[in-house]
């Protein structure tokens, strides 16, 4: 059988489907209706009566009241006192009393709510005071041009005009109450019916005018001129519960007047009749008759009975309200309503300050009607707490703004009902999961929340099988619910995730949740790119030239670029391997053995490569970690973090610093596997000459973001890498691995060696080479010559060029070939002494004589021809002295050779120096040396890494030269060739004395910073 919906057996009221219904519709005020400012629905007496259902309570107040004013009734009670919490109707009570008391004139259903016999067919005298209304400092407009003061001058106004204001006129300016009798009076001999709500409200207001006691007065005054007067009654009300204690803001008020009323009831010895006018069980027709005109109660009796089956059928899976027998008799009370709805709003909505019970249910489910009516859902056989949508903002204000539960603004808006841009998690969830069922997912987040909304803790919150009972309806499957339950809570940021909680929502997100939501968000494109760029960013550094995740041999270049090995960062997309690896992986092979666009080429640097690849078991950590950080980026956007708590937004920016570091850590420590040129490969001999080796994880957690430098660590581990700070190889093991063995090498092919041969360790810069060339200069092994410079065991130390005009010889093929020993200089010729009248040139630096070459062989020296020419001076009249070696040491073998010559003074010392970083050290230090006028002479080229040349000369002040040198020593260092000719001459004014310590302290001052190896000669005046 085919059940039919709310659509088919209903129909709202025309305000409510057109949702033109203003909140003062449901919040009825008493003034506004006797001033006829009151909307139709409370001052038109036939729509009023219409649209109200006739409650026990308000039957009770009605006949009681009306039998007074008539004279028909059986009352004998002429005060009646309403006492009732907010919204249950106590105002819509005394609107009904008033409209009474007028005749109920065209009202059709007055059977529907008292006798007719019994409604006052005469005219009534109807005065109401209404504290919230009141103004009594000001006055309130009367009409007349009269403002009242206070209660009695209000109704003096109402029940006689302004010649009955005019009475008590001096009692209401002076705020004294008036007698019984002087009341008695207003009443013109007439039916009365006097109404008083508010009272707490206006002692509020006159709390500090002496208010309390003249209130207390006037209604003992009132009472007995009601009580005294045929057809008269007074009603009032009060917000106190049955012990007398205030229910509302104003509770103190309220219980004074409880307790004044009470001694003015126990001194007259007669008692106010208490009426409820509607009672909680009356609730849901109230709320019936004002939203709906009409409901098919004999169909609506098929659809109950539907659901008492379907609980019946799962009643072990549904709460205990589903087994309740009684359950099936409130639904056809409630109907269109499930129980579950009205129970909710009574039983914990209402526990809310705020929120007006018979009201605020009329508001909310006004709202949602019109909602209801206007999507039409297929599955509306009632309407359920889920279908209160949340996503409407007039319904969400009402729980956010109107009951002030703004702090669950996010809740809704992340897990219950996002924007179209941004979508909520259970929106997510029926896309993904219940596309083309009922949004099961969006069901169980309502439902929850409506229950979540309670003032006690124990009240908000639900059950699993309370959950089922709420939402199961004709067409819902439980199995849908329970799943969407489930996957609801693993995913809710929101939700109390504690194990024992019940389903409710906290104001603060599970951070942890919402960080895990957030990931879920982060698109794999946008993660693949972020992981990229950090990896490069990670792997970049100085010691290798990073080849970041290369398609194949064609993106691996072979060739020397800038000096450096290369490290080559396999992408995890296109190789994971294990620390069980058997043999080395297809696409590193090639690369490591092919190069060219085609792959086809062999490659001649393999000692030059080093391979890095990810670990297997590291990868999805590795993901995990960029996704997270990713998520926490989007989590720390200004208008993503206000959606937090303030100590949750402080711990998203903690996190989000913290997650750098987390990335950095699972990169290294999934890139961890290291594949380096060796001859014990993997796989022993005949295999491709790689090896293996596996960075520590905990090694990889230091220093996250500086991935060069654990592979350092490790390749040095493995004795495969040297930097300068190194220990050079055996200079005998590189002389036997390298072509070396044959006799002699450029200086250039053997650095080239150390990137061909695998057997070789790899060397990181060009100082890691030098330094092995120089253990093997000073261990005897090796021999090195650039131009006339050679160098060998026990020389000054040069400084070692790379090039192809630089050679390193064996020390056994230099001996054979003459080079070594070098041939002995020729001892100084003895001074001839041809005169002492003439003077030294005063060029700066006089002739020079290139190094490891005597004078007699005809060598132009360190400079040009031309440039000896400009030097060469009137030296004819002087003793020459020369000696080549360490500086210090051929300093004091001139020295050693003027004082032989008997020569007490020596004019002149120049000295030429071989290498451009001892001339840079000496320039300064020789700038400081005083009595001495200090010259410098320099001859040079420098090519850069781009191949410009420079070509300069500079002859002037050591103090110039001192300027010269800042400039020209970083462009020598970065060059990739230089040249170098380097004179500084010191001529003494009187002399240097070769006596004493003088000639002593200037070779030690000019030495102390400045070891270097030189050509020296020193010029002395002779005749």
């Amino acid at each position: 059988m085919t059940i039919p919906s709310i659509f088919d057996l209903c129909q709202p009221r025309d305000d409510v489907l057109k949702g033109t219904t203003a909140d003062s519709d449901y919040a009825a005020n008493l003034a506004n209706v006797l001033t006829g400012r009151a909307s139709r629905d409370y001052t038109d007496p036939p729509t009023f009566f219409t649209n109200t259902y006739p409650t026990e309570g308000l039957k009770e107040l009605l006949v009681n009241v009306c039998g007074r004013l008539s004279g028909k009734g059986e009352s004998v009670s002429a005060v009646f006192r309403l006492d009732t919490s907010f919204g249950g109707g106590k105002t819509h009570g005394l609107i009904a009393l008033v409209h009474a008391a007028a005749g109920m004139k065209n009202v059709s259903n007055i059977s529907e709510f008292l006798d007719p016999t019994l409604v006052p067919n005469h005219h009534v005298r109807v005065a109401a005071f209404d504290g919230e209304n009141a103004d009594p400092a000001n006055g309130r407009p009367m009409g007349d041009g009269i403002r009242a003061h206070t209660p009695w001058g209000e109704i003096a106004y109402q029940l006689a005009g302004k010649a009955g204001y005019e009475v008590v006129r001096r009692s209401d300016e002076q705020g004294i109450a008036p007698g019984a009798d002087t009341i008695k009076e207003l009443f013109g001999g007439e039916p009365v019916l006097v109404v008083l709500d508010e009272l707490g409200e206006y002692l509020r207001r006159v709390q500090h005018m002496g208010g309390r006691d003249q209130l207390t007065a006037f209604l003992k005054a009132l009472l007995t001129a009601i009580e005294s007067t045929p057809q008269a009654a007074v009603v009032y009300t009060l917000a106190v519960r049955s012990d007398g204690k205030g229910i509302d803001a104003f509770a103190e008020e309220n219980e004074f007047l409880s307790t004044a009323m009470s001694e003015l009831e126990s001194v007259s010895g007669r008692k106010a009749t208490n009426l409820n006018p509607t009672r909680d069980d009356e609730t849901a027709k109230v709320i019936r008759r004002r939203l709906f005109s009409s409901v098919d109660e004999s169909r609506a009796s098929d659809v109950v009975a539907t659901y008492r089956t379907q609980w019946t059928n799962h009643r072990d899976a549904l709460s205990e309200e589903a087994r309740r027998s009684a359950t099936g008799g409130e639904f056809g009370l409630t109907y269109p309503f499930h129980p579950d709805v009205l129970d909710t709003l009574t039983g914990k909505t209402a526990t809310l300050g705020g929120f007006q019970r018979v009201r605020g249910m009329l508001r909310i489910l006004a709202k949602t009607v019109a909602a209801v009516w206007a999507n039409r859902p297929t599955d509306a056989s009632a309407i359920h707490l889920h279908h209160i949508d949340l996503g409407s903002d007039v319904i969400r204000r009402e729980f956010t703004t109107r009951l002030q539960q703004g702090a669950f603004v996010p809740a809704i808006m992340n897990d219950i009902a996002g924007s179209p841009e941004k979508p909520a998690l259970a929106q997510e969830l029926d896309a993904k999961h219940f596309k083309g069922l009922l949004p099961y997912g969006t069901y169980v987040a309502r439902t929850i929340f409506i229950h979540t909304l309670a003032f006690n803790n124990d009240l908000k919150g639900l059950t699993a099988d309370h959950l089922r009972y709420s939402i199961l309806s004709p067409s819902a499957d439980l199995s849908f619910i329970d799943d969407a339950k489930t996957k609801f809570r693993a995913e809710s940021a929101y939700l109390d995730d504690r194990p024992t909680a019940p389903l409710r929502f906290n104001a603060e997100a599970n951070l942890t949740q919402v960080i895990g939501r957030e990931e879920k968000n982060i698109d794999p494109g946008e993660a693949r790119t972020q992981l990229v760029d950090r990896s490069k960013t990670i792997f970049g550094g100085h010691a290798f030239e990073l080849i970041p995740f290369p398609g194949g041999p064609w993106d691996v270049p072979d060739d020397v670029s800038d000096g450096k090995p290369r490290l080559v960062l396999l992408s995890h997309d296109a190789l994971e391997i294990g620390a069980d690896l058997r043999e080395i992986p297809e696409i590193v092979v090639r690369m490591f053995e092919r190069k060219g666009a085609d792959g086809s080429g062999l490659r001649s640097l393999r000692n030059n490569l080093v391979f890095v690849v990810a670990d297997e078991t590291k990868v999805s950590e590795m993901k995990r970690a960029t996704v997270r950080r990713l998520a926490l980026q989007e989590l720390k956007r200004p208008e993503r973090v206000k959606e937090l708590a303030e100590h949750q937004q402080a711990k998203v920016f903690e996190l989000e610093k913290k997650s750098e570091t987390e990335a950095a850590i699972a990169i290294q420590q999934c890139y961890r596997h290291i594949l380096f040129p060796s001859r014990n490969a993997l796989g022993g001999t005949g295999s491709v000459q790689l090896a293996h080796s596996v960075i520590d994880i905990q090694n990889a957690s230091e220093r996250p973001g500086s991935g060069q430098l654990q592979i350092v660590r490790q390749l040095q581990s493995q004795n495969k890498i040297r930097d300068a700070s190194d220990a050079p190889d055996s200079p005998s093991y590189i002389r036997d691995r390298t072509p070396l063995k044959k006799g002699q090498i450029t200086t250039r092919d053997l650095r080239d060696e150390f990137r061909r041969d695998p057997s070789l360790a790899i060397l990181l810069s060009d100082d890691a080479f030098r330094k092995a060339i120089r253990k093997g200069i000073e261990d005897g092994i090796y021999i090195y010559k650039r131009g006339e410079l050679i160098a060998g065991p026990n020389d000054p130390m040069p400084s070692i060029n790379i090039d192809e005009d630089t050679t390193i010889f064996t020390i056994d093929f230099a001996k054979t070939k003459g080079l070594w020993p070098r041939p002995a200089l020729a001892p100084p010729a003895q001074p001839a002494v041809s005169g002492r009248g003439d003077s030294i040139s005063s060029s700066p630096l006089p002739p020079l004589e290139g190094a490891n070459a005597a004078s007699a062989n005809g060598s132009s020296g360190v400079f040009s021809e031309k440039q000896q020419g400009d030097l060469s001076g009137a030296i004819s009249n002087a003793s020459n002295f020369k000696a080549e070696g360490v500086l210090k040491e051929a300093l004091r073998k001139v020295v050693e050779q003027a004082r032989i010559a008997k020569i007490d003074k020596i004019d002149r010392v120049i000295i030429r120096l071989f290498e451009y970083g001892d001339a840079f050290k000496l320039i300064p230090v020789a700038n400081t040396i005083a009595g001495a006028k200090r010259s410098v002479r320099l001859s040079g080229t420098f090519i850069t890494a781009q191949d410009s040349e420079m070509q300069f000369e500079f002859n002037g002040t050591a103090q110039d030269a001192s300027t010269m040198k800042d400039y020209l020593e970083p462009q020598f260092r970065a060059a990739k060739d230089t040249d170098l000719k380097t004179g500084i001459s010191f001529a003494f004014d009187g002399g240097l004395a070769l006596e004493g310590d003088v000639a002593e302290k200037f070779i030690d001052k000019l030495t102390r910073f400045a070891s270097a190896a030189a050509y020296v000669e020193a010029t002395a005046q002779v005749g």
